[in-house]
């Protein structure tokens, strides 16, 4: 591994840990508690401690397990390093370190908003060091590497959907699934402002010396189109490429630090995009 991409990685694993323990630390004092089940493993996990006893972290790695599996196949295996970081880590934190804390136990609604607050920072701290909290993020970027028109944020709704539907099944209580759908409100919008902002697609434009370099990146490791531009600096007249690209919000981080890796001195400008219509976003009917 190269020298300078160690502290990276180090920094990496260190964010994914903490942010790990932030969104466990939102499931174990408000959302589990209180019967809120709100989307992905740790909505089922807390279903299925709900019905059997089985701890919560246990059952999150055993779900994650064959799921980490696939991922390494098929998504990398630096994302899925990360992953397992994040996976191992909740396990061992939620069921040994978070078991002395005491939990709240009075309004759902509180434990709602704030367990969603915790939860969508910690997600949102994983998906900034581009890795994931593991189970459904990986099912969802499987299904999204198998079939690019779906949008990611789709397969997510239906997937958290899922989850709520049997956690209401298993509470036999309707209230549960509302105060579910207000947690994960809330989570999404946390993940957005710990990311780069509220809105899902980008518009980013890239000036760089190395424009074949930075547009292999964005088609081979982004799977996204990009438009080479050949232009020349007015103060410099330097001979340049500008890169139009969109893409999705989760992945601004990933296609930054490979710009700064292939040009340090590369302009990055990034925009909210009001609508993507195109292949691997909306359909254009």
């Amino acid at each position: 591994m190269p020298r300078r991409k160690a502290p990276i990685l180090l920094r990496d694993i260190l964010l994914t840990i903490l942010g790990t323990a932030i969104y466990a630390l939102g499931v174990y004092i408000f959302t589990a508690p209180n019967q809120i089940a709100p989307g992905g493993v740790s909505g089922l996990a807390t279903v299925i401690n709900y019905l059997t006893g089985a701890p919560i972290g246990i059952v999150t790695a055993a779900i994650n397990f064959p799921l980490l599996i696939l991922g390494w196949i098929y998504l990398g295996k630096g994302f899925i390093l990360k992953t397992m970081v994040s996976v191992i880590s909740f396990a061992l934190i939620y069921d040994h370190v978070y078991c002395y804390l005491p939990f709240y136990s009075g309004n759902p609604l509180l434990a709602a908003v704030f367990g969603g607050i915790l939860i969508g920072i910690g997600v949102g701290l994983t998906f900034y060091c581009e890795g994931s909290t593991g189970g459904l993020d990986i099912a969802n970027l499987l299904v999204k590497r198998r079939y690019p028109r779906f949008k990611i944020s789709t397969l997510v709704l239906a997937s958290d959907v899922i989850v709520i539907v049997l956690a209401m099944i298993a509470y036999q209580n309707f209230d549960s699934a509302m105060y579910a759908m207000i947690s994960m409100y809330v989570q999404t919008k946390l993940i957005d402002l710990v990311l780069i902002g509220v809105d899902n697609e980008k518009i980013v434009m890239v000036i760089t010396r190395k424009g074949k370099e930075v547009s292999e990146f964005v088609l081979t490791r982004l799977e996204r189109g990009a438009t080479r531009i050949p232009s020349i600096g007015a103060y410099s007249k330097q001979e340049n490429e500008t890169l139009l690209c969109a893409i999705q919000q989760s992945e601004y981080r990933q296609l930054r630090r490979a710009v700064h890796e292939i040009d340090p001195d590369a302009f990055v400008m990034v925009a909210s995009a009001a609508e993507v219509v195109g292949y691997g976003f909306q359909s254009k009917s």
